[in-house]
C-alpha cells in the first residue's frame, strides 16, 4: 500500500496566487490515499475557496470563522495533534513570520503550536521577498526547530519578474512528503537499494543507436516504492522521459557498458538490487566513427556479446556477500515461465519478475503489467493485472522480507 494510504494530512493555505496549486496538491495527496484536511486563511479566501478542498477531497475544509464555533476551544488541538504531517502550501512571507515567533493568531499558526508530526513549509512570494534577510532569519528559526523547508522554485513570478519565490509544483511536493514519511516508518529504513531502468542504448554512429522499447516505467516505479519504504534509493537510469522520484540518487547512463560499471559502484555496499532495465545482450562490434550516409549503401552490421550485468553483479556477490538480496526481471515474448526460471538459476537470483511483454496490458510503455514473481527455493506468486506502481509496491515487500532474515552487508 502507498505510504500515504489513510496519512492524516493537515494542508495550510495561505494568502498567494499560487494557492490554486494547492487544490491540485490536495487532490493528488488524495489519490494517493492520504485523508487531507485543509485549513484556509482570510487571505487564502481570497484567491480559493473551502468548497474546492472539500470536493476534492471528500473531507471538511476549515475557514477563520470555524475557530470561532461550538469546537473553538478545541479545534486547533484535534486539527494539530491527530495530523501525520502539516503541509503549509503555499506559505507566504506573513506566516512564515507568525510561525517563526509562534503568533497564534490564525486557526493555521494555532494549530501548528499543537503539532506533534512533521511540519513540511513550500514558500511562495515574489521577487526579492524570499531573500530579504527578515525571511531569511525566519526560515533559519524554522529550520533549526526542525521544519522542512520545500523549495522555493526559480522562475517567472505573479508580477512578470523573473527570481526565486515559486512554489514547487504539487508532483514535487508529493515527492517530498513521500519521502519524508517513508523514512520515518518505512520497512526499509537504513537499507540502500539500487533499482536499474530503462532501454540501454548502443551506438551505430554518432547519430543512431541500437536500442529497446523499454519505457523505464517499471523502473521507476520500483524506485519509488524503495523510497516508500524508507530505503537510501539509487536509480540508475538509461535514457527516458520519465521524472525520477524525489529522493533517489540519479545515475544517467546510455549504454549497458556505463550500466554495467555503475551497478557494481552502487552494489558494492547495497543491501539489495532490483535489475528492471532491459540491458542490451548484443551491441554492434564496432561503431562507425561518422554517421553513415545512405548515398553509401546499405552498410554491414555485426554484432558482439553485450556484457553480462547480472552475471558480473553474481560474481561480485559469490566473493563479498553483497547486494543481500538479487532480484531480476524477464520480459519475454514466448515459454515466459521457462526462460525465466533459466535466468533465475543462471543469474544466481533470489528471485525473478516474468511478464510477457508481447501483450498490450502488460508490454513495454504500458502502465499496467501481469507479473509472476519466482523465488530460488521453487515457490510462485502469479499477481493479477495491475498499475506497475502497485506491482512494484509487491516487489519491494518481498525484498524487505528476504532482508529481515538477513545480515546487513556490514556485519558479514
Amino acid at each position: 500500500m502507498s505510504i500515504l494510504s489513510e496519512k492524516k494530512i493537515l494542508l495550510g493555505v495561505t494568502g498567494s496566487v499560487a494557492a490554486y496549486k494547492a487544490v491540485a496538491l490536495a487532490s493528488k495527496l488524495t489519490q494517493a490515499g492520504a485523508r487531507v484536511t485543509a485549513v484556509l486563511t482570510p487571505a487564502a479566501e481570497k484567491f480559493v475557496s473551502a468548497l474546492s478542498f472539500q470536493s476534492v477531497t471528500g473531507e471538511r475544509a476549515y475557514r477563520e470563522e470555524d475557530l470561532w464555533g461550538e469546537d473553538a476551544h478545541i479545534l486547533h488541538v484535534k486539527l494539530g495533534r491527530e495530523a501525520d504531517a502539516m503541509l503549509v502550501a503555499p506559505c507566504t512571507a506573513n506566516t512564515l513570520a507568525a510561525l517563526a515567533q509562534g503568533r497564534a493568531e490564525t486557526l493555521l499558526s494555532l494549530a501548528a503550536l499543537t503539532l506533534d508530526a512533521p511540519l513540511l513549509l513550500a514558500p511562495a512570494m515574489d521577487a526579492g521577498m524570499y531573500e530579504h534577510p527578515a525571511v531569511q532569519e525566519n526560515l533559519r528559526v524554522l529550520v533549526s526547530r526542525g521544519a522542512i523547508l520545500l523549495g522555493p522554485a526559480e522562475g517567472h513570478l505573479a508580477s512578470g519578474l523573473h527570481g526565486k519565490g515559486r512554489m514547487l509544483e504539487p508532483e514535487d511536493i508529493l515527492g517530498h512528503l513521500r519521502h519524508i514519511l517513508g523514512r520515518e516508518s518505512g520497512a526499509l529504513r537504513g537499507r540502500k537499494i539500487v533499482v536499474t531502468a530503462g532501454g540501454t542504448q548502443e551506438p551505430l554512429d554518432p547519430v543512431r543507436v541500437l536500442t529497446n522499447r523499454s519505457s523505464g516505467k517499471q523502473g521507476y516505479a520500483l524506485a519509488q516504492a524503495a523510497l516508500d519504504a524508507g530505503a537510501e534509493t539509487v536509480l540508475i537510469s538509461a535514457p527516458t522521459c520519465l521524472s525520477a522520484p524525489v529522493g533517489a540518487k540519479l545515475l544517467r547512463v546510455q549504454t549497458v557498458e556505463e550500466m554495467l560499471r555503475a551497478v557494481l559502484d552502487e552494489s558494492a555496499g547495497a543491501d539489495a538490487l532490483i535489475m528492471a532495465a532491459a540491458g542490451a545482450d548484443f551491441r554492434p562490434k564496432n561503431a562507425a566513427p561518422e554517421k553513415m550516409k545512405k548515398r553509401d549503401g546499405i552498410p554491414h552490421l555485426e554484432l558482439e556479446a553485450a556484457p553480462d550485468i547480472l552475471k558480473a553483479v553474481a560474481a561480485r556477490k559469490a566473493e563479498r556477500g553483497c547486494p543481500r538480496v538479487v532480484v531480476g526481471f524477464a520480459a519475454e515474448t514466448r515459454e515466459v515461465l521457462r526462460n525465466a526460471a533459466e535466468k533465475l538459476a543462471s543469474k544466481r537470483l533470489d528471485f525473478i519478475a516474468a511478464n510477457d511483454v508481447s501483450t498490450a496490458e502488460s508490454g513495454f510503455g504500458s502502465d499496467t503489467n501481469r507479473i509472476t514473481l519466482l523465488f530460488a527455493d521453487g515457490e510462485r506468486e502469479s499477481l493479477p493485472l495491475m498499475k506497475k506502481f502497485e506491482a512494484a509496491e509487491i516487489i519491494v515487500s518481498r525484498v524487505a522480507a528476504f532482508l529481515e532474515k538477513r545480515p546487513s552487508c556490514e556485519s558479514s
